[in-house]
């Protein structure tokens, strides 16, 4: 035990402090003198991003925000002149069309009889009658018609401006009936407007908190400048003329589930899509709805995205993308719809970090891409088909070069006066 504490432990004592001293001596001197592995600094690369025309299937169906809106009273158009004999109806009762509602009374002039056109020119000097051929005049009695002003059209008889023995001249309006029926309205603006040429015939209204979605069978889309004329004629009339339901529809309002009618792709309003909302559906006006067009379909047929297209409709202009900017075989994106190519960057899993991409020496100079016209077809609002002008698999440059980027949908953090983080 004796030996132990003054030569056993001590010993050992000595060794772990001369084993903490050689590694601090290795620590300072031997690593420290060693070279400290490179530290890659900050790189600029050019992505030039591409597309490839491939084959797909087109539906033109477009969604607008709508909403149900009361059809306009049907005005009542006098059709005799003379005065109101009788009044068969009261405001507030259900008519029908050719039901009818007032009677008027219209005296017709009698004719000159053959003795008055005998008599005339038969006078003596001065004017007077001759003694020998006395004036016979025939005292005609008055004569009258009657007729009945029929209602224009079906619904309730919501105003009747008449009155027993008033005098009423032809055109004049006379009361007005409300349909009782409804129309689903919603503005499209130019780009909505361009896909809707092909004048759909039906449209699917699904209402917010309504029934179950509907067929709506006729669709009817009017510019704006035509809808504001219809109505300065309808409005400076006092109603539609000869007791027809005018059927010009308005720009839609506010209501649930709407923004105010406002196109759903943004952009100033030009022109408004309507659809008569069939009697046997239950609706109120100024529910929300969304109309759902389908106007055309094209199956397999060879599209681009829209964003690579100046231009969608008829006529565009593409981009074909250089030899250099093409991805080639085995990179991602070449044999796709989509991919990019970077000027100096190497393949995922291929070659080394300086090697060329799709024939483009690293720091070389870019090729300029190639403009071309192409015929255009249907567009679904993100991919568009080429008619003409461009061959499955050719490459082209997937946004137009020199357009604007757009800044995504939704709220944007990190701005001027917006809190970051929790």
């Amino acid at each position: 035990m004796r030996v132990f504490r003054r030569i056993v432990l001590p010993a050992a004592w000595l060794a772990v402090f001369a084993v903490i001293a050689v590694t601090l001596v290795k620590i300072a001197f031997v690593d420290g003198m060693e070279p400290e592995p490179a530290v890659a600094g900050p790189g600029a690369q050019v992505a030039v991003p591409v597309v490839q025309a491939v084959r797909a299937t087109v539906t033109n169906k477009v969604e607008i925000k709508a909403t149900v809106q009361n059809d306009a009273a049907v005005g009542v158009r006098n059709t005799a002149a003379g005065v109101v004999t009788h009044i068969f109806l009261e405001p507030g009762v259900k008519v029908v069309a050719g039901d009818p509602l007032y009677q008027v009374r219209s005296e017709v002039q009698p004719a000159r009889t053959g003795t008055e056109a005998g008599t005339e020119g038969a006078t003596g000097p001065g004017g007077q009658g001759s003694e020998s051929q006395p004036a016979a005049r025939t005292a005609a009695l008055p004569t009258y018609t009657y007729t009945d002003v029929l209602a224009p059209a079906g619904g309730a008889l919501k105003t009747l401006d008449v009155l027993i023995d008033q005098q009423v001249s032809v055109g004049q309006a006379a009361g007005t009936i409300d349909p009782g029926t409804y129309t689903v309205s919603g503005s499209v603006n130019a780009a909505q407007q361009y896909r809707l040429l092909a004048k759909p015939g039906s449209a699917q209204i699904s209402l917010v908190g309504g029934p179950a979605p509907f067929t709506c069978p006729s669709v009817d889309l009017k510019s704006v400048a035509s809808g504001a004329a219809e109505a300065s004629v309808s409005g400076g009339m006092g109603g539609s003329t000869g007791g027809g339901a005018s059927r010009s529809v308005p720009m839609a309002v506010a209501g649930p589930g709407s923004a105010g009618g406002a196109p759903e792709q943004g952009g100033s309003p030009t022109g408004t899509l309507s659809c008569a909302v069939p009697t046997n559906v239950e609706v109120f006006a100024g529910l929300g709805a969304t109309m759902t067009v389908t106007a055309g379909e094209a199956v397999n047929v060879l599209t681009v995205p829209l964003t690579a297209v100046e231009g969608s409709v008829k006529e565009g202009i593409v981009w074909i993308a250089a030899d250099g900017m093409a991805p080639p075989a085995g990179v991602p994106g070449a044999g796709g719809p989509a991919g990019t190519a970077v000027a100096g960057d190497a393949p995922a899993g291929g070659t080394a970090a300086g090697a060329p991409v799709g024939g483009l020496p690293p720091g070389g100079p870019v090729a300029e891409p190639e403009q071309r016209k192409v015929q255009l077809g249907l567009n679904d609002g993100s991919v568009v088909e080429v008619v003409s002008g461009l061959a499955e698999g050719e490459a082209v440059l997937e946004f137009i070069p020199g357009a604007l980027a757009q800044a995504p949908a939704g709220p944007q953090f990190g701005g001027p006066g917006m809190p970051m983080g929790g």
